[in-house]
């Protein structure tokens, strides 16, 4: 017994040295040893779920606790399982375990604040100090920034340690954090910016106040503060500082996006690419980023960058929205890229994690315009905003620009006019007036005006926006001949400003069509003449020193007065040399025809076509033309005459009748007919001539 005894003591030894060295590998397989010996020890139970953590196996530390928890109680190892659970991105898990934690520790529910356990445990380890605070970060990945704010408020006055530096920078990303996605602003901590971290989080809370110039300059005061605090590090490579820097160059990137500077911004988002950076949140939102300024522009691109925002972990590191517009872009590269079904998909799913959200819809309306499917898009429009009464503004706008584009405009109007928010908008009174005139509907155009001149009549009175809605309603009605209803229009606006001897002008107008004798009524004569001295100019500076001569004759003068002729004698020859006299070109005669007879008078009939004159006949048929190439071969046109016997008086028949001498008789011809000559001599009896030898060239065969 004394030799076991001994042996565990040893045992222990070697966890303690194992401990401070940092060699927890080897302290977990003294611990199971001791464990081997005395069996459920509970120190060693939480030395060996200790050493589990430090080594970042977070489920094997469960394991032990869940297997072990008779044994270790339920206040012991509380801490520990709530930090593996957070470390297991189980976030709502570990926030139970640390308000279980807290309400047994005598404090109300629903409060996150350090325990007497927590408080005592501050002088201890530094993983201890990190589980001590770390309820404050799953206050934050559940984004409840109030709570965390609260939280860290408190652990901020109530605590001094060298990690209230390291407080102050979370609270200062708590206050980022509310100012980019919190309903409202916070006020300011007064926190001294003495490290780059700080500087960041300041920036970030400036961005997210749309204070874009203060941010990047507090962006680039954060750059120096981290070069300068790495500067004196002689192990730290200037890669390891760029790396650094990355998430600094992406927050600056984004807001050089904001203000239009994409160039510049793609040029800092691709350097960051480059690095590769071991943060997956900084990639996915860099990448993301990219892909909004390429659109449906450069989409090899945006494919290869959609890659990085679908990397495991990414849904732990980013908060909801900007998981949510990493998908909602996944959705529009899919529609830009034909595929139609993973961008349904997309949508679909986005819209079960966000019902009332309008973007969902917004993304298969338009991918149902690009099927050329109207109809099921307007349906689909209605369906929600009768759903989502609250966010139907947006939708609305929608289903009136597609009533628009398929030429209903009627309908597009009556959707206009149903939106409460919009309807009495300047804007949106100028959109619905002038689409009421296209359908050349003024009643309702009237109606549209009267409207919103009622809505501000009430609200705004004698407000520019009230006034300057009245003067258009009353210009318009005029326009169209309704002087009868501009009166009431006319006479308010008179009243604002009796000054107005234009607006005095339209109403007079008006009423000498309605009722001479109240037109009559106003003294119109009378204050005009008295406003002639304040709006007229004098006559003495009307008139201009202008030469009338020089303006008629100058380059765009549309008419130019023709200059008297020159008497005789002011035609002086002009001396040589001084100005060049121009020469007229003389005009070539028209050339006549070769038999042109000055005497005789020309055809009247001579411009028509020859078969339109009254003295043609036609051509003459009945001529035959003598036939060239006809005949025997070899026979000629020129002795046909000759040889037709029928045309001679007497031609004796072409053979001998019988008993018939073989003499001819006296006076008959002695032609030979061409069948009965000789044939030429044969080629055999012909001459050849000698043909000269070709001589052969050397080398030839």
């Amino acid at each position: 017994m004394a030799s076991a005894g001994g042996h565990v003591a040893a045992l222990w030894t070697e966890v303690n040295r194992c401990g401070q060295n940092g060699d927890f590998s080897r302290a977990i397989k003294a611990v199971n040893k001791i464990l081997h010996e005395v069996k459920d020890d509970v120190t060693a139970l939480h030395c060996k779920i200790v050493c589990l953590v430090q080594n970042s196996s977070f489920k094997e530390a469960l394991n032990v606790m869940n297997n072990y928890s008779k044994v270790l109680g339920s206040d012991l190892v509380v801490f520990e399982k709530a930090y593996c659970e957070y470390r297991l991105n189980r976030v709502e898990s570990a926030l139970k375990t640390i308000e279980a934690a807290c309400r047994a520790d005598g404090q109300t529910e629903g409060t996150v604040r350090p325990s007497g356990e927590v408080q005592r445990l501050q002088t201890g380890p530094p993983l201890y100090l990190a589980v001590a605070s770390f309820s404050d970060m799953c206050l934050y990945r559940l984004e409840r920034y109030d709570e965390c704010k609260a939280v860290y408020t408190d652990l901020i006055r109530n605590s001094q340690d060298e990690y209230e530096e390291e407080r102050k920078t979370n609270m200062a990303a708590v206050v980022a954090a509310m100012s980019q996605w919190g309903e409202s602003a916070p006020e300011d901590l007064g926190l001294s910016e003495t490290t780059y971290e700080l500087c960041y989080n300041a920036a970030c809370s400036l961005i997210g106040q749309g204070q874009l110039t203060e941010a990047l300059n507090k962006l680039r005061q954060a750059e120096e503060f981290c070069r300068v605090s790495f500067a004196d590090d002689s192990d730290v490579t200037e890669e390891d500082i760029e790396s650094e820097l990355a998430v600094i160059h992406s927050q600056m990137a984004y807001i050089m996006q904001l203000q239009g500077r994409t160039e510049e911004a793609l040029q800092l988002y691709n350097q960051v690419i480059k690095l590769k950076p071991s943060d997956v949140g900084l990639l996915a939102v860099t990448a993301n980023n990219i892909i909004t300024i390429n659109k449906d522009q450069n989409v090899f691109d945006s494919k290869k960058k959609v890659k990085l925002t679908s990397t495991d972990g990414v849904e732990h590191k980013l908060a909801r929205k900007q998981l949510q517009a990493i998908d909602f872009n996944k959705a529009l590269l899919a529609m830009y890229t034909n595929q139609a079904e993973q961008c349904r998909k997309l949508a679909s799913s986005l819209q079960t994690q966000n019902p009332g959200h309008p973007r969902p819809v917004l993304v298969q309306v338009a991918q149902l315009c690009r099927e050329k499917q109207h109809s099921k898009a307007i349906e689909q429009l209605q369906q929600f905003s009768e759903q989502h009464p609250e966010s139907a503004s947006g939708i609305k706008l929608t289903m009136a620009q597609l009533y628009l584009t398929q030429g209903h405009v009627t309908k597009a109007c009556d959707i206009l006019r149903s939106i409460d928010d919009f309807k009495h908008k300047q804007g949106m009174v100028s959109a619905l007036v002038t689409m009421y005139s296209h359908e050349e509907d003024i009643d309702s155009a009237i109606e549209v005006f009267s409207q919103a001149i009622q809505h501000y009549q009430a609200k705004q009175s004698g407000s520019p926006t009230h006034l300057a809605l009245v003067r258009e309603a009353a210009n318009f009605k005029l326009k169209y001949g309704r002087k009868r209803e501009a009166i009431s229009d006319l006479e308010q606006l008179w009243k604002q400003n009796t000054n107005d001897i234009r607006m005095l002008a339209q109403l007079i107008s008006a009423y000498s069509v309605v009722d001479t004798d109240k037109a009559k009524s106003y003294p119109f004569p009378e204050t005009f003449t008295s406003f002639i001295p304040n709006h007229l100019p004098s006559p003495d500076s009307m008139a201009f020193k202008v030469d009338v001569e020089e303006l008629e004759n100058s380059h765009g003068a549309t008419y130019i007065r023709k200059k008297a002729a020159k008497p005789p004698g002011d035609n002086l020859p002009k001396e040589q040399g001084n100005v060049e006299i121009k020469k007229k070109r003389k005009k070539k005669k028209g050339k006549l025809p070769k038999n042109y007879d000055p005497k005789a008078t020309p055809d009247p009939e001579r411009w028509l076509p020859m078969r339109e004159r009254s003295y043609y006949r036609g051509k003459k048929k009945g001529k035959k033309k003598e036939q060239i190439g006809k005949g025997t071969q070899g026979a000629t046109t020129g002795g046909a005459a000759e040889l037709d016997a029928s045309k001679t008086a007497s031609s004796p028949p072409t053979s001998p009748r019988p008993g018939s001498s073989s003499s001819s008789a006296p006076g008959s011809s002695t032609a030979v007919p061409p069948r009965q000559q000789k044939p030429a001599a044969s080629g055999a009896t012909r001459k050849k001539v000698p043909q000269k030898k070709k001589k052969s060239g050397k080398g030839g065969w």
